[in-house]
């Protein structure tokens, strides 16, 4: 069954690249995967580029984007199906544009989304347990991860690889594509600390240290791609950020943000970038009937840096939301938190407005696991709208 799957997906996409007359082949493709910074790392990238005088296209979780057009990414997927890609891409030719930056993601590659297409330049952000049941555990998860590395290594079109040499699994990637370097193929090692060093001079206006790992992957690349250090720095300076992530929806009398951090880890960051401040939390955990093993986590982790923890609806599916969230609780009863000062409310409206009503002066209320979607999605398909800002720039009207 396993095999008849991967022919499947194979000629799928090899069907997608045909009826589009394999588009990448004029275009230099640059694909980015990993668990945290992709879509951060792509925009950062795709500013410095058209700040360069580049055209260029962008695929990712928050929007699709060729040229001057851009739109909200309503797909439900960060990285599409074959054909989607391919049109994207064919479209990306059609329009003149340089570049086109691609998200990939591990449930992607092991449907053959990214075959077919010439990979210019790919990037490896960090890896972090994420979908391990859906993958069957981390390890195969970190596989489907490194081969597309090791797809794109086959190919002697791919000129770069960049490769977070911080992370614990860099070695994973570099054994990938090892074998395949030459004079003309090479190997970027970057990492966050680089931005210390004096040649990366570099003001980073981003909020949270994570963010210093994704501005240094967009400046290794640009300056691999020939852009001058002037217009990577003015264009760095000059980013505002990215709908949904570590997004400062107020500042005074107290700090209102929302970001889209729903893994472990990257709820500990984002609450570890916000300290001293004493921590309002509203969140919940996407993905209904997935990942479960995740939930005691959050909890676990909100249990730590929150002084008050509202709990709410993220994307239950199918799945009964009040059992979601008894399960993050589970992860916050076996702590010393206060649990007079946990609240459950799964109206996620109400559960900001909670949030809001609890915040004193000089306090931060994060509100995190939806950031930039526009949907929360529930039992047997439906989907309610939702724009996460609006209705915090709403309730805090009120």
């Amino acid at each position: 069954m396993a095999i008849i799957k991967k022919i499947y997906h194979y000629c799928l996409a090899f069907l997608g690249a045909l009826i589009y007359r394999f588009p990448s082949r004029k275009i230099f493709v640059v694909g980015i995967t990993g668990t945290k910074g992709k879509s951060t790392t792509l925009e950062l990238i795709n500013a410095i580029l058209e700040a360069a005088g580049k055209k260029t296209a962008l695929l990712s979780s928050i929007r699709i984007k060729i040229n001057k057009e851009s739109d909200k990414n309503l797909t439900g997927t960060t990285m599409p199906g074959r054909f989607f890609i391919q049109k994207f891409l064919r479209k990306a030719v059609d329009a003149g544009c340089e570049y086109a930056l691609v998200e990939v993601t591990s449930q992607g590659i092991i449907q053959y989304r990214h075959r077919f297409i010439n990979w210019g330049a790919v990037m490896f952000t960090n890896l972090t347990p994420e979908h391990i049941e859906a993958h069957g555990g981390f390890e195969k998860y970190r596989e489907a991860k490194v081969d597309f590395f090791r797809y794109a290594a086959r190919n002697p079109k791919t000129k770069l690889f960049l490769i977070n040499k911080e992370d614990a699994n860099a070695n994973y990637f570099l054994e990938a594509v090892a074998q395949f370097l030459s004079s003309e193929r090479r190997i970027t090692l970057f990492s966050k600390n680089q931005l210390l060093a004096a040649d990366y001079r570099i003001p980073v206006t981003l909020s949270g240290d994570f963010n210093l790992e994704n501005v240094a992957t967009a400046i290794n690349f640009t300056r691999a791609m020939g852009i001058k250090d002037e217009t990577i720095k003015k264009a760095v300076e000059n980013f505002g950020g990215v709908t949904g992530r570590m997004e400062i929806i107020q500042n005074e009398p107290f700090r209102v943000i929302i970001d889209y951090a729903h893994t472990p880890d990257s709820l500990e960051a984002v609450y570890k970038s916000l300290l001293p401040s004493r921590l309002v939390c509203v969140f919940g955990s996407a993905g209904g009937g997935r990942d479960k093993w995740k939930r005691p986590e959050l909890g676990k982790i909100a249990a730590k840096y929150c002084a008050e923890v509202i709990l709410t609806d993220e994307e239950p599916y199918d799945e009964d939301p009040t059992q979601i969230l008894s399960q993050i609780k589970s992860g916050i009863k076996n702590s010393e938190f206060k649990m007079q000062n946990l609240h459950e409310i799964l109206d996620r409206k109400e559960a900001i407005r909670k949030a809001i009503s609890l915040a004193k002066k000089g306090d931060t209320v994060i509100i995190t696991g939806k950031g930039h979607e526009p949907f929360i999605k529930m039992a047997k398909g439906k989907k309610i709208p939702w724009n996460e800002r609006k209705v915090v720039e709403e309730v805090l009207k009120q």
